[in-house]
């Protein structure tokens, strides 16, 4: 049996919901991805090109600071890693959460939240953080996907 963790990084509850939803359905563990700082509206408008977000989403070296980790993460088989599709791709925090951890063996599935973006690039970024894992193709999901269709995905995603 694969132990199975849903690790989140929300900036305004909708990925919260769906990541929950998603370690409900399959029976996970889960874990919210806190950053240091948190995010204000004003750090997350993305027409604002000096707000934090798009300072940092401009910077693909950038890694905010992350406060709090993961107990036993060597435990774990498969990660699901949700969050918010930012500028076409995962925010930076996901890198961070990811090169501080040994994830080598393991495999990470990315979810991702949005209204209307597709995942871009994202799964070519975020190979970079994860030397030795099996990186899996990652998939978009709106607010209201349903709980069947979430376990269905991950299920077909762990075998």
């Amino acid at each position: 049996m694969l132990n199975v963790l849903v690790a989140y990084f929300s900036a305004s509850g909708v990925t919260a919901k769906v990541a929950k939803r998603l370690a409900f359905a399959i029976g996970a563990d889960l874990h919210e991805i806190q950053p240091e700082i948190p995010y204000t509206k004003a750090d997350l408008d993305w027409t604002n090109e000096k707000s934090r977000s798009s300072v940092e989403m401009r910077d693909p070296s950038f890694r905010p600071a992350i406060a709090n980790t993961v107990e036993h993460m060597e435990s774990y088989d498969v990660i699901f890693v949700a969050f918010p599709i930012w500028w076409y791709v995962a925010p930076t925090i996901i890198n961070t959460f990811l090169e501080q951890y040994d994830v080598s063996g393991k495999r990470i599935i990315p979810l991702a939240t949005s209204g209307g973006s597709n995942m871009g690039n994202t799964d070519q970024v975020l190979m970079g953080s994860c030397p030795g894992a099996e990186m899996r193709k990652g998939r978009r999901f709106s607010s209201d996907v349903r709980e069947e269709e979430l376990r269905l995905w991950a299920e077909s995603c762990i075998e």
